[in-house]
């Protein structure tokens, strides 16, 4: 097997004195893994800095083998470390990915969605924007991987305009007017998570954490898996904070 492409680092694993084991997200081949040699070295630490573009060169002489992987960097994501926003996305985002992901199988939807999000946060990318393709990410994520809701239309007329909830029995999207009567038993779909809100609010922000949250806990973060939840509580809770502070 022989890999020369794109990557984004999403994992770092100590191998040895001061190799590696390096996780990266391809678009043609999805996560791959491989020993990089030195990876833990002065020169090479800062090239694989979790988040960051490179240009991956990964050989292995049976697929089933860890290869022995080098790597030259492309785009440093290493200034969201310096933000705590940053950094809980950061860390959210890379563990959410690497675990769910089985390797060898590509989802070249998700390195664009995940690769451009973090060039938009790297670049100081409104952070209400940036979180809100956050979740628009965990939702596509689901989606790719058979767990998605389907927001599509409601489950009770048919109709495709004005879904404002979504049914945690079944997973559908609801109109507002069907919806209504019964919208303390249902999740929030705010406009952002269906695409067609380009100034979405914090508060519109932690509807759509909280309603990607339910399912992604519910269908997907189970059993060993729940050992993900704390990194969300503490981006959710630093969006509260900014939901505080947009209040005052």
């Amino acid at each position: 097997m022989d890999i020369e492409a794109p990557a984004l680092v999403i994992g770092v694993l100590p191998h040895g004195e001061h190799g590696a084991v390096v996780r990266f997200l391809t678009q043609e081949h999805g996560l791959v893994a491989g020993y990089v040699r030195g990876g833990r070295s002065r020169r090479l630490r800062p090239v694989l800095g979790i988040g960051n573009g490179v240009a991956l060169q990964l050989h292995a002489r049976l697929d089933s083998q860890l290869g022995s992987a080098t790597a030259e960097l492309g785009s440093s994501r290493a200034g969201l470390a310096l933000d705590a926003l940053g950094a809980a996305s950061l860390e959210w985002l890379t563990s959410l990915t690497a675990t769910l992901l089985t390797e060898g199988v590509p989802h070249p939807p998700l390195y664009s969605a995940l690769d451009g999000l973090l060039e938009a946060m790297s670049l100081g990318v409104d952070p209400a924007r940036a979180m809100a393709a956050l979740a628009r990410y965990e939702l596509l994520l689901m989606t790719e991987l058979g767990f998605g809701p389907d927001l599509s239309n409601c489950v009770v007329t048919g109709a495709t305009t004005d879904l404002a909830y979504v049914s945690p029995k079944s997973s559908h999207a609801v109109s507002r007017g069907a919806g209504l009567p019964y919208a303390s038993r249902l999740l929030p779909l705010p406009a952002l998570l269906l695409g067609t809100d380009d100034a979405p609010s914090w508060d519109d922000v932690a509807a759509a954490l909280h309603t990607t949250g339910y399912f992604l806990e519910r269908d997907m973060l189970t059993g060993r898996l729940a050992a993900l939840l704390p990194a969300r509580a503490r981006l959710t809770s630093l969006i509260a904070r900014q939901q505080d502070a947009a209040v005052r």
